[in-house]
């Protein structure tokens, strides 16, 4: 039955595993809040984090290092808030982040280049590949950045010569030939996730 069901519903794939591990992280840590109490669910997050790109990508350094840095960033945030700190400390704290920006910066091309390269690529002319892995892409992207909210028009990549933009709550991805399809992200970390796109009429 559960076969017949990942045939007919969308098929369980690493990249879209990997994206669920990636959701599931983020919202974790905003469940965990901005208080310096909450560092053990943080910590907790972060570790679960990293189990689950093991799985899916195998031992990663530099996916590894940019949730280590995430994590530090968020403590360095929340110690900044709620202490008051001396001058001097303040002013080491704000360079270090920086510094976690410019490695965060140069870590994601290597991590997305990491995720390419394990790709389906006996299956990449799915369209529930394709949408994971562009949704993937623009979440490493966005990930602990702390610029401006999304917009009116949802962020969008290219896959080969497929657009795949992210609409919050689904997916559109557009082929070369101009046909639209909606993408659903279903499943959980524990049991797999998938994608189910289904074209747009």
């Amino acid at each position: 039955m559960a076969a017949l069901y990942s045939c007919a519903s969308g098929t369980i794939s690493r990249e879209a595993t990997l994206l669920s591990g990636l959701n599931q992280y983020q919202g974790d840590m905003l469940r965990a809040g901005g208080q310096i109490s909450r560092w053990p669910d943080r910590q907790r997050a972060a570790g679960e984090f990293k189990a689950i790109i093991t799985g899916m990508v195998g031992a990663s350094s530099e996916f590894y290092r940019l949730v280590d840095l995430d994590l530090r960033k968020r403590e360095f945030t929340v110690t900044m808030r709620e202490n008051t700190l001396p001058a001097d400390r303040l002013k080491e704290m704000k360079e270090e982040l920086v510094q976690m920006e410019e490695e965060l910066a140069a870590l994601k091309p290597v991590v997305k280049t990491q995720i390419m390269a394990i790709a389906q690529y006996a299956t990449a002319a799915q369209m529930d590949n394709i949408a994971a892995l562009g949704l993937l892409g623009i979440a490493l992207d966005g990930f602990s950045s702390t610029g401006a909210a999304r917009g009116l028009e949802g962020p969008s990549t290219k896959v080969g010569q497929y657009l795949v933009t992210d609409l919050g709550s689904f997916a559109t991805v557009r082929s070369p030939q101009g046909q639209s399809f909606r993408c659903n992200l279903f499943g959980n970390t524990e049991e797999g996730a998938g994608m189910r796109c289904e074209p747009l009429k």
